[in-house]
């Protein structure tokens, strides 16, 4: 028998193609894809079967590493002030909430909870490490309780799909919230008790000791209040309630 075959003609690319979450057809990309010829292969493979939990694991962790990254938040909040971690889906949003908050003196997005030391955000994307998108938040307990971060945290954010937060779906969107210290701890699981009265459906909200805190890329950092990708900054005002645009 003959194998009758059929030439398959494979569009040229330019080298570099900027893609977002929103035009990508898998959500987790905020990122330049190449897409020179030699690497076109790996690239492809990678981004879209790698990410998805799919293929071999890029990113290579050695038991010290994972004791590093699995071990306490090592920094420390400025005299007077403490430390949150949130994980509510995209970072980008969720540190634009916190920063209008008032009492909130700093915030940083990153990574935590994962097993490999210093990751990058690709490493994030291929879903293999287990570190969440997290945002820390330094706060002056004077000024802002942590009740009070608590209430942006579940109104920023679904806490009953698991793993997904919109159309971001991977295990580094899940919710949870990272505590320092028994009372925070203690808050966390009697605020998660009264928001569940609220839900039709359970909360996959995850409430662990917080770990350490990989710093992201500084892209990443105060991204919608520099502007986005479209150069539109959004206020970070204290008591702002302008619509948060998650990609402006």
């Amino acid at each position: 028998m003959l194998l009758k075959t059929t030439a398959i003609a494979i569009p040229s690319f330019s080298s570099t193609l900027s893609l977002s979450k929103s035009s990508f057809p898998f959500p987790n990309h905020r990122f330049l894809v190449n897409f020179n010829p030699p690497t076109i292969k790996t690239s492809v493979r990678m981004n879209w079967f790698t990410k998805l939990g799919f293929g071999t694991r890029s990113p290579t962790e050695s038991p010290s590493d994972a004791s590093i990254a699995q071990g306490p938040d090592d920094d420390s909040p400025a005299p007077g002030q403490e430390f949150a971690q949130f994980g509510a889906g995209c970072f980008w949003g969720v540190e634009l909430a916190f920063q209008r908050v008032p009492g909130v003196t700093r915030t940083e997005v990153g990574y935590s909870q994962g097993y490999l030391h210093n990751p990058s955000y690709e490493d994030v994307c291929t879903g293999t490490t287990n570190h969440s998108e997290v945002v820390r938040v330094q706060y002056d307990p004077k000024e802002c309780s942590f009740d009070s971060l608590l209430d942006v945290f579940w109104a920023r954010h679904d806490p009953t799909t698991l793993n997904r937060q919109g159309n971001d779906v991977g295990t580094q969107y899940r919710s949870g919230i990272y505590f320092y210290t028994e009372e925070q701890e203690k808050a966390a699981r009697e605020s998660r008790d009264k928001q569940q009265k609220l839900q039709n459906r359970k909360i996959v909200t995850e409430i662990l000791p917080a770990k350490k805190f990989y710093s992201a890329e500084e892209y990443h950092q105060q991204y919608l209040a520099k502007g986005g990708r479209f150069g539109f900054k959004q206020s970070t005002e204290k008591g702002c309630n302008d619509p948060i645009r998650c990609y402006g």
